[in-house]
C-alpha cells in the first residue's frame, strides 16, 4: 500500500498532460524596460520639493531594504512539498448550502464513534461529552469506554438513527443492559447548535448477573473541553433532589452553559475534575483516581475533589438496578431569554419521554417510505436493516487533524525524516467499524454513501465534500485518515504514514453516479436538485484532478492499462505481495510485481470514474476541454473487444490480471541468518521463473467487467460467467459468493507466517452487492440468459439476506466478512460498513453502479 510506462502519458486515451503543462508554466521576467512615454526632462526643484524628495528617498531605501531581507530570508525558506500542498480550488465545504442553518443543525451530534457513546461539536476544539461504566467479566471488574473486542459485550450498536438530532442504543454487557437514547432540541434563547438531552437505563438479567459483584450500576459521565476552557462544578455536595445543576461553564461557540442531571431514582453522585492537554485515554484518569481512592479509603467512588481550573469532569453516577437517569446540556444561558427551569423539564421526564416516541416513530415512517421492505423480507430482516442503517448514521464521525504522509527525502529540509504532515484537516465521514476501524477509509466511503443519500441528501454531500477538501495538489486522496490522539491511539504506527504514490479505488464515483441517475429520474426535490448541480459544479475542478492523478500515476505500459502502485517487489516474506492500494489487500496479483503488470479491476475503476465525469458535463451542459474527453475514454474502456484481448482467458472462460507470474511459489521454513545467529523462518520459495500471463485466479477481480455491466446482454462470455457465478466448486456458497475460487492455489492460504487469508475464501458484502446489482441488470435486459440471471440473482440474494439475519440475531451484530463454509460471520465487529448493504439487498436498490 511504480513505475513508469513504455508509452508516455500524451498516449493516453483522456491525457491532462497539456493542461498540467500550462498549470506547472510560470510567467516569463520581462528582459527590457518600457521607454517612458514622457519627455526626460527634469525641472528644477525648489526646497520644499526638496524636501519632499528626499523623504521619498528615505522611504524608499527601508522599503527596498526590507523587501530584500525579506527575499533572501524566502530562499533559505524550505519549499512546501507537493504531496501536502492543498489543492488550490475553492473549497466545496465553502458553498453557501453547507454554512448557516445546514451547519447548525449538525453542529452537535454522536460524532465520537470510537466509544460507546460519545457526543461532541463538528468543530476542533469541541466540548465533549462521554459515557464509562464499571463492567465484569471474568470474574473481574473493568472500566468499559472505547469500543474493543475484547470487552466482549453481546451486542452494542445504535438500533436506530436519524444522523441528526435522534439515536437510540442498546449495549449488553454480561448480563447488565444499557439503553441509550441522544435527542437535539433548538428553541429560542439556546446558543449555537441548540441543546442536546441523553437518557440512559441500566437494567439486569437476573440469571446472567452475579450478586456478588453488586446489586446496582456504576456510571461515569463527563465533559471535557479540547479548548481548555475550566469547567465549573455547581457545589461541593451533589444532591439532584436539590439541585439538578452538575456543572457550567462557557465557550465562544455556544455562550455559556450548563450541565443537569435528573432522575426519579435514588442515585448517589460523586465527581473528580482533572486538568489535561490529553483526551484519548480519559478512561485511564478515571481509573487512576479510582485506584487512589481504594488504597486510601477502600471505596470504589470518585474523590470528590478537582484540580485547579479543571478542563474535565467526571460524574460518578451510583444506582440500584433498574434505574433511569436524563442529563442534559443546555446553551446560551447567558442570553436574557434563557429559561433555565422551562428547558430542563422540556428534556427530561416525560417530555424527553414523549418526544424519543416521536422521533422513533418518524425513524420508523421514514425507513418505511425510503426502502419500502415490507412485501420484499420478513419482520425481522426489517429489524435487522434498522439496526443496519441506525448503526452507520450513528456511527458517522467528527475528525480534526493532521494526516502523516510518507516520503523518504524532503528537498529542502535539513534532515531526511519518514514522514511530513499534511496540514490540519477536518472530516465528517462515516467509519467502517466502531471498533476496529473508528475512523474514515477512503474506498469505503463511496459504498457507504450508496446508503447514505438515499437517507439525507445533504448529509451524504457534507461527507462527500469533506473528502474532496482533502485532495493535494497533484490529485491525490489519503486513502485512510487518521486524524487526532484519539485515532493515532488505535493504530500501529507502521500504519500510520500514507503514501502519496500509492492510490485507492475512487467508490466515491459509485455514489456520485448513483446520485445523478437520481436526479435524471427525478428522485429529488427542486431545491435539492439545485443544491446537488451546484455541488457537482464546485466539485468538477477536483474531481477532474482525482481522475487525472489516477491517469498518469497509475497508467501502464499498455494503452488503457492500470495497475496498482505500492506492491513489494523485493518481499521474501509473502507468498503473493499485497496489493493494498486496490482494497482487496491479500487477493492474488501477479507473483512478481513489476511495471508490465495491469489490473482488471482498477481498469473497471476508472471506466466507472470516466463515465461519471461524462454524466457530469452533460448534466451541467458543460463543453470537453482538450484532452478531456471523458465519453471518449469511457467508450474506449468500455470496448468489448480491447477488454477481451488484455485480459479475457478462453481456456478458463474468465478474465484475469496480467503481469510476470509463476504459480510455482510457496512459503517454505528456511534457516535464516540474524545477525550473529540462525533462526527459522517461513520465507518466498519460488521454484519456477515467472513469465508475462494473464493471472490465473477466478475470483472478485474476475467479475469486474460483468460488475460494470460491459458484457453485451447476448454475448456467450455472459453465460460463461452467470456459470461461473453459480458454479459451487468455485465461487457459489449458501452465504454469498466466496472472494476466491476453492480451484485457486492461494484459497485460504496464509500470505504470511502471521498474515491469515483475508481475501481469499470468506464472503464479503460490498462485492456480493456489486455482483447482484449487475445480475439485476441482466435480469431486466432482453437476451438469450436473462432468465438465468434472474434465476441466480433471486437465490444469492437470498441466500445473503438470510445468513446476514441469522448471524445478527445469534450474535447481535453485523460483520466485517462472513466464513464461507459454515457462514458464521468473522472479523471486525460490528461492521456496519459497507455491511450495511444488506439494507439496499433488502431493497433490490442497485441504481446506476
Amino acid at each position: 500500500m511504480t513505475g513508469s510506462g513504455r508509452t508516455t502519458v500524451r498516449n493516453r486515451a483522456n491525457s491532462l498532460s497539456d493542461a498540467d503543462s500550462r498549470r506547472e508554466r510560470r510567467p516569463l521576467l520581462n528582459r527590457h524596460r518600457e521607454r517612458s512615454k514622457y519627455g526626460s526632462t527634469i525641472p528644477i526643484f525648489n526646497t520644499a520639493n526638496l524636501k519632499l524628495v528626499l523623504g521619498i528617498c528615505f522611504v524608499g531605501f527601508f522599503t527596498i531594504f526590507f523587501m530584500i531581507r525579506h527575499l533572501m530570508n524566502s530562499v533559505t525558506e524550505p519549499k512546501l512539498p507537493r504531496a501536502v500542498t492543498p489543492f488550490p480550488a475553492p473549497k466545496i465545504m465553502d458553498l453557501p448550502q453547507f454554512q448557516g442553518e445546514h451547519k447548525e443543525s449538525l453542529y452537535w451530534g454522536t460524532y465520537r464513534p470510537h466509544t460507546y457513546f460519545g457526543i461532541r461539536a463538528r468543530t476542533p476544539k469541541s466540548l465533549m461529552a462521554g459515557l464509562m461504566w464499571i463492567g465484569v467479566k471474568d470474574g473481574r471488574y473493568h472500566l468499559r469506554h472505547v469500543c474493543r473486542h475484547e470487552d466482549d459485550l453481546s451486542t452494542y450498536g445504535w438500533t436506530k438513527h436519524n444522523g441528526r438530532d435522534f439515536g437510540n442504543q442498546v449495549l449488553v454487557d454480561h448480563g447488565m443492559t444499557f439503553t441509550t437514547r441522544f435527542l437535539k432540541s433548538k428553541v429560542e434563547g439556546s446558543g449555537y447548535g441548540g441543546d442536546w438531552a441523553v437518557r440512559i437505563n441500566v437494567e439486569i438479567d437476573k440469571s446472567l448477573w452475579n450478586e456478588e459483584f453488586g446489586r446496582g450500576a456504576q456510571l461515569f459521565f463527563y465533559l471535557a473541553d479540547e479548548a481548555g476552557n475550566a469547567l465549573d462544578v455547581s457545589r461541593e455536595n451533589l444532591n439532584i433532589h436539590e439541585d439538578s445543576l452538575l456543572a457550567s461553564g462557557t465557550r465562544e461557540d455556544i455562550g455559556d452553559w450548563q450541565l443537569h442531571l435528573k432522575s426519579m431514582d435514588d442515585l448517589e453522585l460523586h465527581y473528580s475534575g482533572f486538568r489535561t492537554p490529553h483526551f484519548h485515554n480519559l478512561s485511564d484518569l478515571v481509573e487512576e483516581n479510582l485506584a487512589l481512592q481504594i488504597r486510601k479509603h477502600a471505596k470504589l467512588q470518585l474523590s470528590d475533589s478537582i484540580d485547579d481550573a479543571p478542563n474535565v469532569l467526571v460524574f460518578q453516577i451510583i444506582g440500584g438496578f433498574p434505574f433511569t437517569t436524563d442529563i442534559v446540556l443546555i446553551t446560551g444561558t447567558d442570553l436574557e431569554s434563557f429559561r433555565e427551569e422551562e428547558r430542563v423539564t422540556m428534556l427530561t421526564g416525560m417530555s424527553l419521554s414523549n418526544q424519543l416516541k416521536y422521533k422513533e416513530q418518524e425513524f420508523d415512517k421514514k425507513f418505511d417510505k425510503i426502502f419500502n421492505l415490507a412485501k420484499k423480507v420478513d419482520s425481522e430482516s426489517i429489524s435487522v436493516g434498522k439496526a443496519a442503517i441506525g448503526n452507520l448514521l450513528g456511527g458517522i464521525g467528527y475528525f480534526y487533524g493532521q494526516s502523516k504522509i510518507a516520503l523518504s527525502r524532503i528537498l529542502n529540509l535539513r534532515e531526511d525524516v519518514n514522514y511530513i504532515s499534511y496540514w490540519p484537516t477536518e472530516l465528517y465521514t462515516a467509519v467502517p467499524s466502531r471498533s476496529f476501524f473508528p475512523r474514515g477509509f477512503l474506498w469505503d466511503e463511496g459504498f457507504h454513501q450508496l446508503i447514505i443519500w438515499r437517507w439525507d441528501i445533504h448529509i451524504s454531500l457534507d461527507i462527500i465534500g469533506h473528502w474532496l477538501d482533502l485532495m493535494n495538489i497533484d490529485g491525490w486522496i489519503p486513502r485512510e485518515q487518521i486524524l487526532g490522539a484519539e485515532s493515532l491511539s488505535r493504530v500501529p504506527e507502521e500504519f500510520v504514514p500514507q503514501h502519496p504514490t500509492n492510490g485507492n479505488p475512487p467508490t466515491l464515483f459509485l455514489a456520485l453516479n448513483d446520485i445523478i441517475n437520481g436526479l435524471k429520474n427525478n428522485e429529488f426535490t427542486a431545491r435539492d436538485g439545485s443544491e446537488i448541480s451546484l455541488f457537482l459544479e464546485r466539485a468538477f475542478v477536483r474531481l477532474e484532478a482525482w481522475f487525472h492523478w489516477f491517469n498518469t500515476t497509475q497508467s501502464g505500459k499498455q494503452m488503457s492499462s492500470y495497475y496498482w502502485h505500492g506492491r513489494d517487489n523485493r518481499t521474501m516474506r509473502e507468498i503473493n505481495p499485497k496489493a493494498l492500494s486496490s482494497g482487496l489487500d491479500d487477493y492474488p496479483r501477479a507473483s512478481h510485481p513489476s511495471e508490465d503488470e495491469y489490473h482488471l479491476d482498477l481498469r473497471c475503476w476508472m471506466l466507472l470514474a470516466a463515465d461519471c465525469m461524462h454524466s457530469i458535463q452533460e448534466l451541467l451542459d458543460m463543453e470537453s476541454k482538450p484532452g478531456m474527453d471523458y465519453g471518449y475514454t469511457a467508450k474506449l474502456l468500455s470496448n468489448f473487444e480491447l477488454l477481451n484481448q488484455m485480459h479475457f482467458d478462453s481456456a478458463y472462460d474468465a478474465y484475469f490480471d496480467f503481469g510476470n507470474h509463476s504459480e510455482k511459489v510457496q512459503l517454505r521454513w528456511k534457516e535464516v541468518e540474524a545477525g550473529n545467529y540462525a533462526t527459522r523462518q517461513l520465507v518466498r520459495d519460488v521454484t519456477e521463473i515467472p513469465v508475462l500471463r494473464l493471472v490465473p485466479h477466478i475470483g472478485y477481480v474476475s467479475f469486474f467487467p460483468f460488475m460494470g455491466r460491459i458484457i453485451p446482454s447476448e454475448s456467450w462470455i455472459l453465460e460463461k460467467q452467470l456459470e461461473l457465478i453459480s458454479n459451487r466448486s468455485l465461487l457459489w456458497t449458501e452465504y454469498g459468493l466466496r472472494s476466491l475460487a476453492k480451484t485457486s492455489s492461494l484459497y485460504m492460504k496464509h500470505n504470511t507466517e502471521h498474515d491469515p487469508p483475508y481475501w481469499r475464501g470468506p464472503v464479503w458484502i460490498n462485492m456480493n452487492y456489486r455482483i447482484l446489482s449487475a445480475l439485476h441488470h441482466y435480469s431486466q435486459v432482453n437476451g438469450p440468459y436473462q432468465e438465468k440471471a434472474k434465476a441466480v440473482y433471486e437465490e444469492l440474494r437470498s441466500n445473503l439476506i438470510r445468513n446476514i439475519v441469522r448471524n445478527y440475531q445469534q450474535s447481535g451484530f453485523l460483520w466485517e466478512q462472513y466464513d464461507q463454509i459454515k457462514g458464521k460471520g468473522k472479523g471486525a465487529h460490528p461492521f456496519t460498513g459497507w455491511t450495511s448493504l444488506v439494507v439496499l439487498i433488502m431493497a433490490e436498490a442497485y441504481g446506476n453502479i
